[in-house]
C-alpha cells in the first residue's frame, strides 16, 4: 500500500510563491507517475500537473504554464509544485495522486492512490 502526503500549503497574497511537497512511503512503485489536481467546494477536482518517473516528461497545461512547474526528486520519494505568481482564483485543495502503470493522465479516475489534500489560499 502507498501513502502519499502533501505539504506546504497555506495563506499568501496574491502574486506570492509556494511549493508544495508530495512525499510517498509504503510499496512505491519504482515506475509510477504523479500528479497534482486541485479542488474548490461544489466543484470536480481539476488537473494541475503531471510528472514520468524520472521527470523527463511532464505536463502543465497552458493555463497554468509559466507560473506552476512540477518537479521530483526519487532520491526524497518527493513530488513538488512550485506555484508562483499565485491568484485569488488558485485557492483550492491541492491534491497529489499516484499511478503505479507510470501513464500519464490528466483524468481523475486515472489514479491509484490519493493524498489527504493541502489548503492553498490567495488573498487578494
Amino acid at each position: 500500500q502507498v501513502q502519499l502526503l502533501e505539504s506546504g500549503g497555506g495563506l499568501v497574497q496574491a502574486g506570492g510563491s509556494l511549493r508544495l511537497s508530495c512525499a510517498a512511503s509504503g510499496r512505491t512503485s519504482s515506475r509510477a507517475s504523479t500528479a497534482w489536481f486541485r479542488q474548490v467546494p461544489g466543484k470536480e477536482r481539476e488537473f494541475v500537473a503531471c510528472i514520468d518517473w524520472n521527470g523527463g516528461v511532464l505536463y502543465v497545461p497552458d493555463s497554468l504554464k509559466g507560473r506552476f512547474t512540477i518537479s521530483r526528486d526519487n532520491t526524497k520519494n518527493t513530488v513538488y509544485l512550485q506555484m508562483n505568481n499565485l491568484r485569488p482564483e488558485d485557492t483550492a485543495v491541492y491534491f497529489c495522486a499516484g499511478r503505479d502503470s507510470g501513464q500519464l493522465s490528466v483524468v481523475v479516475a486515472a489514479y491509484d492512490y490519493w493524498g489527504q489534500g493541502t489548503q492553498v489560499t490567495v488573498s487578494s
